[in-house]
């Protein structure tokens, strides 16, 4: 009997094999090292190849497929309702099989390489910016300790530099100016990593004509574009724009039970930086409606905030944001119709 799905765990350098018939039963179990797993997949029928969307399975999915295999990566946690009773590898590679085979699953859709190189990007931004605040909060808790103190926001940093400077020897030791000064200095080349990787994200979101369609939009600018053509799945892997909302996490969790139905707070489930983005550039668009002078009379967003707290006005148009982008991108097209409306 030749296997039509093989259930791969991935690790570092031995990989767990379960190979299934068409009816579920059990073809092979084995353990390959890291080096013959393409060798091993080359010589087999063309047939479906399954792993946990965790590290290095987009890299594998894309040289699976290369192979002819067809690849389907599952989140993790919903891999793990299959495993049966003990947790060891076989267990596991056993579990993807069966998840794999369930009709209602949901899969991750292969990253290509150029994409993961755009999420990088995004992330090392990222990264920067909280090594930044990390490095500002120090600074800020050390100056404290000698009276110096400035307001809050990364531009008033300037101020803590000049005081460190002037201040008297005798009142700031020379071991704590220095290591101040070092702080500034590697400061100044994280805001220069952050405005250069800021302009490569801006650049690449004017060269993407999916990113320039999104930008359409107002509260979504080049970052939460570029987030979302980078790190969502394929507009059709969702049949409408409030399922794009749900996968983002922002929607209700549901406890309904006995036929009453009951909403929560947001599931905060899906990709949280797509959703991060979405949540501020609503309340960019807040904001500015509030500095105009306020939402036209009537509007959905003028109700809203009549009735609701900012932050909960923010989240609600965050969804209303996440189904636009899906529907531009769905319908290839551009904004038109006014927000506020």
């Amino acid at each position: 009997m030749e296997a039509t799905i093989i259930g791969i765990d991935i690790a570092k350098n031995v990989f767990q094999f379960h190979g299934a018939g068409a009816d579920g039963t059990t073809v092979f179990r084995r353990k390959l090292r890291r080096s013959a797993v393409l060798d091993f997949l080359k010589a087999l029928p063309h047939c479906l190849v399954a792993m946990e969307a965790c590290a290095s399975s987009h890299y594998w999915g894309r040289e699976i497929e290369r192979l002819g295999h067809e690849v389907r990566l599952i989140p993790p946690q919903y891999v793990k309702p299959f495993v049966k009773r003990q947790k060891n590898d076989a267990a596991d590679a056993q579990a993807i099989v069966e998840a794999a085979t369930r009709p209602e699953m949901h899969f991750v859709a292969v990253k290509s390489a150029e994409q993961q190189g755009q999420s990088m990007l995004l992330k090392t931004r990222e990264l920067f910016l909280m090594q930044r605040t990390q490095m500002i909060n120090a600074l800020r808790g050390h100056l404290a300790e000698y009276g110096i103190v400035a307001a809050q926001g990364a531009s008033n940093v300037n101020k803590l530099e000049a005081f460190v400077l002037e201040r008297d020897k005798d009142d700031l030791p020379q071991t704590m100016r220095n290591m101040c000064i070092r702080l500034f200095d590697h400061l100044r080349i994280l805001d220069w990593q952050i405005d250069d990787l800021t302009s490569r994200i801006e650049t690449a979101a004017r060269n993407d004509e999916t990113a320039r369609r999104l930008m359409t939009i107002p509260g979504i600018g080049p970052m939460c574009a570029m987030a979302i053509t980078t790190l969502a799945p394929p507009r059709e892997s969702f049949r409408k724009g409030r399922d794009f909302a749900a996968w983002a996490g922002l929607t209700p969790k549901q406890h309904s039970t006995g036929g009453k139905t009951r909403l929560g707070r947001t599931s905060k489930m899906g990709q949280r930086d797509i959703r991060r983005l979405l949540i501020l550039g609503a309340m960019s668009v807040i904001q500015s409606v509030e500095r105009k002078g306020g939402a036209p009379e009537g509007s959905w967003l003028d109700r809203m905030l009549k009735r609701k707290p900012k932050l909960l006005v923010a989240v609600a148009l965050a969804n209303k944001l996440a189904r636009m982008a899906w529907a531009l991108m769905k319908n290839e097209d551009v904004y038109r119709v006014q927000l506020a409306a």
